[in-house]
């Protein structure tokens, strides 16, 4: 099992989807996914009757080396301070394949 490199996924609120992009380019990250959520957890809306809310899920595969850096980094600009600032989670990945060439990607 190859694991030397994982995959963040973080969960945080669309209006500091901006400042997570700049850090993440600041931090020379190679490439991100970014998705439009919706769910709840701790910052849920207690005024709709569903209680869902939108949120934006940024999905990162990083070597292992920099993934306290790039988790630090999400945190940072992704912080208020206030409930339903988000989650983080990273995972260990077994094989990464760029489909272009069909060969496992190797990170430095």
């Amino acid at each position: 099992m190859n694991t030397n490199y994982n995959k963040i996924t973080a969960i945080i609120n669309t209006p500091m989807l901006e400042a997570v992009e700049e850090k993440l380019k600041q931090l020379c990250v190679p490439g991100i996914s970014i998705t439009k959520v919706q769910g709840y957890g701790e910052g849920h809306n207690f005024f709709r009757s569903d209680w869902i809310c939108e949120h934006v899920r940024i999905e990162v595969f990083i070597a292992n080396d920099r993934t306290e850096e790039v988790t630090q980094g999400i945190m940072d600009a992704a912080h208020s301070g206030n409930e339903g600032d988000g989650i983080i989670a990273v995972l260990p990945v077994n094989s990464l394949y760029r489909i272009r060439t069909k060969q496992l990607v190797e990170f430095d």
